[in-house]
């Protein structure tokens, strides 16, 4: 789990973490919060273990896969909540023939969450039809597969979506009918309408070739304290 000043709403996710039927481990991979976030984890969750990493979450992420001593790995924003069974959903796919890796449908909360345009960003159609997933969907992939692509690779936007074609290139991508629950809190600021246009533009420059770091300089750092108990996601 990747966190960066998440103190505010960390503890309600890794309470979403615990109601999973064991066993599993949780790594929380802190990219240098200042506002108490690793205090935060040991109170909701004890068990939990705090790696110190450096900034950005291909590294964060790439830190606590290679500390986790599971044969599956799940990756979790901490402004996203599992549902019930979910990692029984993840062992049981990662179980079929072919499949490489795979992902949660996706329901926000939090302001804005409700408008039009968001409930059409929920729809798994179109994420079906474009064949890619961002990684507020909680993908997962067992530890062989993952060392097999190298992780995730070291770029400052879309390490997600890579992951995911490059998880894709070795076998199949499933997406799960059960749904993360996400928070909106980026979308509620900027408005769903607009943010998905910035978000589908960014895609379509990316999906055309042009390297994530040139994309990086349209896409402000966001990283505010997560929105509060009644918004979560």
């Amino acid at each position: 789990m990747p966190a960066l000043n998440e103190a505010e709403g960390i503890g309600a996710t890794l309470v979403s973490v615990a109601r999973q039927r064991p066993p599993f481990e949780v790594l929380v991979a802190d990219g240098g919060s200042t506002d108490g976030t690793p205090e935060a984890v040991a109170r909701a969750m004890p068990e939990a273990r705090v790696l110190r990493t450096g900034r950005g979450r291909a590294a964060q992420m790439n830190a606590g896969a290679a500390e986790a001593s599971g044969e599956i790995l799940l990756f979790l924003h901490a402004d996203t909540h599992l549902p019930e069974g979910a990692l029984d959903a993840a062992r049981e796919a990662l179980q079929a023939d072919g499949v490489a890796g795979g992902c949660f449908m996706t329901r926000f909360a939090g302001p804005g969450a409700e408008s039009g345009w968001m409930r059409l960003w929920e729809s798994p159609l179109w994420m079906r039809w474009w064949r890619f997933a961002f990684g507020d969907r909680a993908p997962f992939c067992t530890r062989e597969t993952f060392r097999a692509i190298g992780g995730f690779r070291a770029q400052p936007l879309f390490e997600d979506l890579d992951f995911v074609r490059d998880l894709r290139a070795r076998g199949r991508w499933v997406f799960l009918p059960l749904a993360v629950q996400t928070s909106a809190r980026r979308y509620g600021e900027r408005g769903a309408l607009v943010q998905q246009l910035r978000n589908f533009s960014l895609w379509t420059a990316w999906n055309a070739g042009v390297s994530p770091e040139r994309l990086a300089r349209f896409y402000p750092t966001h990283r505010p304290a997560s929105p509060e108990a009644s918004g979560e996601g």
